[in-house]
């Protein structure tokens, strides 16, 4: 049988690992080989903190520049597609009413509206990020879009031939407008409000590894120079002292900085992305009520629902109570869209705006009801004339309510993006202010220890 030429070990002699071992524990019981793995295990400590302080506030950072420049521009960006959408349909029941009196404002209203939500809809594709809810909705949109404003345009070619089929073009315009257009401009803004929602969360989630690394980078220094007094009766050792100021420093950095980002984010949530949520929500329910009383006099009836009455006008009375709460008189209720911007408004500038429009919807809800009344007679062209008049129409209150909303819109963006911008100012230098001071703390630790370690030379 052959034999195998690895030779078998030696009796008593020992790997290279094992004595390395024995070395470095022979060196450990000694005080410089115990002072050279502390000042080891300090500049890790310290460099570990640092490390970990500039990566958990990179990326809450990260988030907070987000809130600002991506997810709640987006936003409003859905919330102005819907707006576009809605005002589009409801110009358009505005201008078949006209008839061939439609004015030129009116067709240039309805075609910039076309325009704005083709616009937004391009930039919003392109700021998706690869979302699917939201990439869904936009291709939805995109195409229901062009053939929505085919039927418009049909129902205008026959309205201005005096056809009747011109009002059916309209409600089933419309009805595609409700059914499809609309509720995937809704998903749209739910989907990018969720996101403005998760940024949120992620910008004010508290840093608690860099939280922890500093405590424990802290403690070890603070033991260290124990044991160091203990050893030499010195109060002071220089590098260990610079090192514990330079980690206390970033770690007081880090809980200010981060309780001030938290505060600004807050405070731009609080008063402003959810003032600027009811204060659109308030803007579609106009519109949507706008475009309810415009239709009733296109379908005189037509439409009904199952409790027999004219679906338009249970769409209108449903649309100014979630508005204004019930009721056409007095200050609008807690659960109602301006009751509870009024809620949210943290200052009479932001207030004012609000009352003003809760008063026109007073009005108007005044003058709707001078409408009805003049249709219900027969007076077909008197109650018109109350709806889509020049002057004390109801449309002439639903513009002002409209302009209200949208100055208390432009108040509430520009406090939204004050808070924000503190926000996410105060974290703005301390990834790499942290790592700074931690290089410069671990330098301290290794000075401080070869110090002490120079006495024994």
């Amino acid at each position: 049988m052959p034999t195998s030429s690895v030779s078998p070990p030696v009796p008593g002699r020992r790997t290279a690992w094992a004595e390395g071992l024995d070395e470095l524990r022979a060196a450990a019981t000694t005080e410089p080989g115990r002072l050279r793995v502390i000042g080891a295990v300090l500049a890790l400590l310290v460099v570990v903190f640092g490390a970990v302080t500039a990566w958990q506030v990179s990326d809450r950072a990260a988030a907070a520049d987000d809130v600002v420049t991506h997810s709640q521009p987006l936003t409003s960006d859905a919330a102005s597609i819907y707006r576009s959408l809605a005002d589009a349909d409801t110009t358009a029941a505005a201008g078949f009413l006209a008839g061939g009196a439609e004015s030129g404002a009116t067709r240039e209203r309805y075609a910039t509206d076309i325009a704005t939500a083709s616009a937004l809809l391009v930039k919003a594709s392109a700021n998706s990020r690869g979302s699917q809810e939201a990439g869904a909705q936009i291709a939805r949109l995109n195409s229901r879009l062009p053939r929505y404003a085919g039927l418009v345009e049909s129902a205008r070619a026959n309205n201005r031939q005096g056809l009747p089929l011109g009002g059916a073009y309209l409600r089933y315009a419309n009805e595609q407008m409700r059914t499809e257009l609309l509720p995937a401009a809704r998903a749209l803004y739910d989907a990018e409000t969720d996101r403005l929602t998760a940024d949120y969360d992620k910008a004010k989630a508290w840093p608690w590894y860099a939280l922890a690394a500093g405590a424990v980078a802290i403690g070890a220094l603070g033991w260290a120079q124990r044991r160091h007094y203990r050893r030499t009766n010195r109060v002071f050792n220089r590098g260990l002292l610079a090192a514990t100021a330079a980690s206390v420093a970033v770690l007081l950095w880090l809980v200010a900085g981060h309780m001030t980002a938290r505060a600004g984010l807050t405070d731009s949530y609080q008063h402003g992305a959810r003032s600027l949520r009811v204060l659109n929500e308030a803007r579609i329910d106009a519109l949507q009520a706008r475009g309810d009383e415009n239709l009733t006099l296109v379908a005189r009836g037509a439409v009904l629902t199952g409790a027999r009455q004219d679906f338009y006008e249970t769409g209108f009375r449903s649309g100014m109570t979630d508005l204004a709460g019930p009721g056409e008189h007095g200050a609008a209720t807690s659960h109602s869209r301006l009751g509870a911007a009024l809620a949210l408004a943290d200052d009479e500038a932001g207030r004012r705006p609000v009352r003003a429009a809760l008063t026109q919807v007073r009005q108007w809800q005044a003058r709707h009801a001078e409408a009805r009344a003049a249709d219900d007679k027969g007076d077909y062209d008197g109650a018109l004339a109350k709806v889509i008049g020049p002057d004390g129409s109801t449309g002439e209150s639903f513009d002002r309510v409209a302009a209200g909303l949208q100055q208390a819109l432009e108040h509430e963006q520009a406090q939204f993006r004050s808070s924000a911008d503190t926000g996410r100012g105060a974290l703005g230098g301390l990834p790499v202010g942290a790592g700074v001071l931690a290089a410069l703390a671990a330098l301290g630790a290794v000075l401080g220890i070869g110090r002490r370690l120079a006495e024994y030379r």
